[in-house]
């Protein structure tokens, strides 16, 4: 009895999708090292949101793109080493066994809905990533298959493929369970989905096709649960454009206050050096101290004030230090102009 993978090869000799998925995993994770600051062992969640990671907050506040992206993004290495190993041995059988368009319909399906479990499941708790999702339902869809075309395997082969495919995807998910930091949500969405969707667009060697009512049933529980998944997707603690918008103005803001604090260095050199009058200081003082930190406060002030956004901790400080400032500065015009002959002492 030939081999089903010997089969296979006579079927489709090469698997140039799997080889351009793996490179594509491999091109990015090595971009995102190179141009965005990622590490090689662990990569910091701004850069894998930056990139397109999937998180409720972003994903719902209309970057739902990021629900494929996110396939395409891994934390590290060895995240990456893991993933793109487990799609080179299945996905070589599976672009094979669907043909390769089938095969893409298969990754690209899976992975879109295990993401979305994942942001189902994980929501606003956690930014995730990886080409696992639709990894798994390559799995899916390879255990189908297999199990379908049974009785052409030799009882040998579909113990070491069918059985080999169980116990991988099975202790993977358990081990998501036990280990923490392991998106099992898209595990398990995208594992569902690769054998629905596999049944939809099923292909076989020896067995007999899939009846029309098997695929429409599959397509239509696959639909009806994506709908349900999107119904059920709990609301974002806060909106990802705010705090985008929080973290730009903060980074001006700052970036402002160390050209006001120069000025007030320049400032108190020109009181030590006595060549100023207490009015010209004055006027110095509050054109260009005064009034730049009252604009910076009116323009803080009516950024978004949602307690729930992760930097508005840190734009209430910066409220209250412009508003010191703001007072300080305001005082010491004031005395430099109702008393000219006080010494009023100039501190930045």
């Amino acid at each position: 009895m030939i081999s089903i993978y010997d089969r296979l090869i006579q079927r489709s000799p090469a698997t140039p999708v799997t080889n351009v998925i793996v490179a594509l995993n491999v091109g990015i994770f090595v971009a995102m090292v190179l141009l965005a600051g990622a590490g090689i062992w662990h990569s910091p969640n701004d850069v894998q949101l930056r990139w397109g990671a999937n998180f409720g907050p972003a994903t719902q506040d209309g970057e739902w793109w990021r629900l494929g992206t996110a396939m395409f993004l891994h934390f590290g290495a060895i995240h990456l080493i893991l993933n793109c190993v487990s799609l080179w041995e299945a996905g070589q059988l599976v672009e094979r066994m669907y043909g390769r368009w089938r095969f893409i319909a298969i990754y690209v399906i899976a992975g879109l809905c295990g993401n979305l479990l994942s942001l189902v499941v994980q929501g606003n708790q956690a930014v995730s990533g990886g080409a696992s999702g639709a990894i798994f339902g390559v799995y899916g869809a390879a255990l189908l298959f297999l199990w379908r075309e049974r009785a052409s395997i030799s009882a040998r082969e579909f113990k070491w493929l069918f059985g080999g495919g169980c116990v991988f995807s099975v202790v993977t998910i358990v081990l998501g369970f036990i280990i923490p930091g392991i998106d099992n949500a898209a595990h398990i969405g995208g594992l569902i989905t690769g054998g629905l969707v596999s049944i939809v667009l099923s292909q076989s060697i020896s067995a007999r096709l899939m009846p029309a009512l098997y695929r429409g049933v599959a397509g239509l529980v696959l639909v009806v649960t994506c709908a349900l998944l999107i119904y059920q997707i709990p609301e974002p603690k806060y909106r990802w454009s705010d705090e985008l918008l929080l973290r730009s103005e903060i980074n001006a803001f700052l970036y402002e206050n160390q050209a006001i604090n120069r000025t007030w260095l320049e400032i108190a050199q020109e009181s030590k050096q006595g060549n100023k009058t207490f009015e010209e200081l004055a006027s110095k003082i509050d054109f260009a101290i005064s009034r730049p930190y009252q604009a910076q406060y009116e323009k803080l002030s009516k950024l978004p004030q949602d307690p729930a956004l992760p930097s508005a901790q840190q734009l209430e400080g910066l409220l209250e230090y412009t508003e010191i400032r703001k007072k300080e500065s305001e005082a010491l015009v004031k005395g430099l102009r109702q008393q000219p002959n006080a010494q009023v002492p100039l501190k930045p």
